[in-house]
């Protein structure tokens, strides 16, 4: 912890997160006191305290010190997702190899590997209770963890704690400042705190997500896409699958995602999947990711068809992923061969649909969520049949989250 004097004022800092390393033995911290002042020198501030000369005042600041250096019940251990910035190390003959494998007590019919892939995108429901609502407009937009809560608290003019009826701090919920009216300052006002978080947040991309009570409802506000699990808000996407028929059998098409991506490096892919953005509906912004990603020119991906959605809920450590992700289908002309234009996907391959299912069974070299599309893929392809035990309960998991 560092407390830095600078022209009359008190910046009380923290270690970069990722310094942290936690013991769970011994419940010490060892850090690396690699840290900086403010965003022109990255450091994660948590708090601006001006100096006076009044006892009062330094009492008042002193207790301020003493509630932003308290532990947070949401250490650091537990910002970000290990398993989502872990470089994934497999390569395409490993994907071949698990897909044609032969296995004596593997049956194609036994739904379980499908369920083990639901159940890793819909973890965490028993830690509800550690996160508050977040409220705009009296609606309920997101849910915020108790630990990132106390790194808000400094934004004392972003964000207030719910009172109760006799004027107390009860955080039972969190809203905006009432000086944050329109949806343009409620939005300039949450990006500035999310740059003094610093790395608390990490792989922040200058992406905007709208922020609704549901999808086509009003805008409360913007939010940085990297942002939205922290905040809890739900977030929406566009995946689409696309497919190619050879002789009566049908095969997919499926990206490996570069090294370089600061979320799931190196795993399997959707041939096109993205967020979506602020001010761009479904299609135009499935139309837009089918260029970027693959090289597919709007004369042929303006006849993907929409076939439905999946959702989940996922909490992890202080995120609270609560997405929906509109499925699309596009068959392909055989000749056609996709192209990155991005630099987000290192290769792809064409493979046969029963060897996608094989590694979506047996492994988790695929991307999270894109198994569940996948595996909807399967159910309105005939690959998952009614007479397969458990068929309509993995059905109904594919909407798991509020799919609103």
């Amino acid at each position: 912890m560092a407390i830095i004097v600078i022209d009359h004022l008190v910046i009380v800092s923290r270690p970069c997160v990722s310094d942290w390393n936690w013991n769970k033995q011994s419940g010490d911290t060892s850090v690396c006191w690699r840290c900086h002042l403010m965003a022109c020198f990255r450091l994660p501030t948590v708090g601006i305290l001006p100096l006076r000369v009044a006892a009062s005042s330094r009492r008042l600041a002193r207790r301020r010190i003493r509630s932003l250096l308290k532990p947070s019940s949401c250490n650091a251990r537990r910002f970000g997702s290990v398993a989502a910035s872990t470089v994934q190390r497999f390569d395409w003959d490993d994907v071949v190899r698990v897909a044609e494998e032969v296995q004596d007590d593997d049956d194609p019919s036994d739904l379980r590997g499908y369920f083990e892939k639901v159940r890793l995108c819909n973890r965490g429901s028993e830690l509800k209770s550690e996160f508050v609502p977040f409220l705009v407009e009296d609606q309920i937009v997101g849910y915020i963890h108790n630990g990132f809560l106390d790194h808000l608290r400094q934004f004392d003019e972003v964000f207030t704690v719910g009172l109760d009826n006799n004027g107390c701090h009860d955080e039972s919920h969190v809203k905006f400042h009432s000086s944050l009216i329109t949806p343009e300052e409620r939005t300039r006002a949450v990006g500035d705190a999310i740059k003094c978080l610093g790395e608390l947040i990490p792989g922040t991309r200058n992406e905007l997500y709208p922020v609704t009570s549901s999808y086509g409802m009003p805008v409360f506000f913007s939010l940085e896409r990297a942002a939205a699990p922290y905040f809890g808000i739900k977030a929406y996407g566009v995946h689409m699958n696309g497919y190619v028929e050879m002789d009566g059998q049908k095969f997919l098409w499926i990206g490996k995602r570069s090294v370089f991506k600061p979320t799931y490096p190196g795993m399997l892919d959707h041939l096109v999947a993205g967020g979506l953005p602020y001010g761009i509906s479904c299609k135009e912004n499935l139309l837009k990711e089918c260029e970027e990603e693959a090289g597919i020119p709007r004369s042929v991906s303006n006849i993907a068809t929409s076939v439905g959605a999946v959702s989940y809920m996922d909490i992890d450590g202080c995120r609270y992923k609560r997405d929906v992700l509109f499925c699309y289908d596009l068959k392909l002309p055989v000749e056609f061969t996709p192209k990155n234009e991005d630099g987000e996907v290192d290769s792809f391959r064409l493979v046969p649909v029963s060897h996608v299912a094989n590694v979506i069974r047996r492994t988790e070299f695929f991307k999270p969520n894109c198994s569940l599309v996948i595996i909807d893929f399967l159910f309105r392809h005939g690959f998952i049949s009614p007479d397969n035990q458990g068929y309509l309960k993995l059905l109904q998991s594919l909407r798991s989250g509020d799919c609103s």
